[in-house]
């Protein structure tokens, strides 16, 4: 089975991926019940002290200047497609938030951009503490993210997890890519739930953000998108 690691950065020279297998022939069965579980109640979870401190940094940093809005760039893993972000929106914070601190200080030639900030967090967090200190994004990047297959695994899923509700109070275009069709679906799904419309379509990549996304295309998986305006 395949098992995907969002931002993992090490990648073989051909591309040659697989297809994201799963036990499951729609969209879970508890997937409504469980998202509804969530909205009605507060993820109570202590928060981590090392994300706390980044998510301070990142806020102090974002408060120094004048304001802008700001893009989320989740699981960013290398930070390649938060690179390009900062690159595409000069007049907007970038912030790329990851779990692993050897992908984010993996070495880059390109000199560090002044509108992008990387932070090692865990997302279950700082989803919660930006929630709580009222962060409006104007748009939200989940690219690629682990698909967790296996139906017993769907509460690892970001639709499935207690952080659900602080991913959507965070509002601004939300965008999701995936070359698994069915996780999407289940995102779009939990979305009309917490009362939002999203659209889900295939696209053909015009450049890569991720190098997932690099590599799915090349293996001749098709590519999916879901756009929602959260705010």
């Amino acid at each position: 089975m395949q098992r995907l690691l969002p931002g993992e950065g090490i990648f073989p020279v051909t591309a040659n991926s697989r297809s994201v297998e799963t036990n499951q022939l729609g969209p879970h069965a508890q997937l409504e019940k469980t998202v509804r579980r969530h909205l009605a109640h507060p993820f109570l979870k202590p928060i981590a002290d090392h994300t706390r401190q980044a998510f301070l940094l990142a806020q102090d940093r974002i408060a120094s200047t004048n304001a802008r809005p700001i893009i989320l760039d989740s699981c960013c893993g290398t930070g390649d497609s938060s690179r390009t972000l900062a690159a595409q929106n000069p007049s907007r914070w970038v912030v790329g938030v990851d779990k692993s601190a050897s992908r984010l200080n993996r070495e880059r030639q390109d000199e560090p951009l002044e509108n992008l900030i990387f932070l090692r967090a865990d997302l279950n967090d700082f989803y919660r503490l930006a929630s709580a200190a009222g962060w409006q994004l104007e748009r939200h990047y989940i690219l690629y993210p682990n698909p967790w297959p296996k139906s017993v695994h769907m509460g690892r899923r970001w639709h499935g997890s207690s952080v659900f509700p602080d991913i959507v109070k965070l509002g601004g275009v939300l965008e999701l890519r995936s070359n698994w069709k069915l996780y999407l679906e289940e995102f779009q799904i939990a979305l009309e739930i917490a009362g939002h419309k999203g659209g889900l379509k295939s696209f053909e990549p015009e450049s890569f953000l991720t190098l997932f996304e690099k590599k799915f295309h090349e293996s001749g998986q098709p590519l999916w998108r879901m756009v929602a305006k959260l705010s």
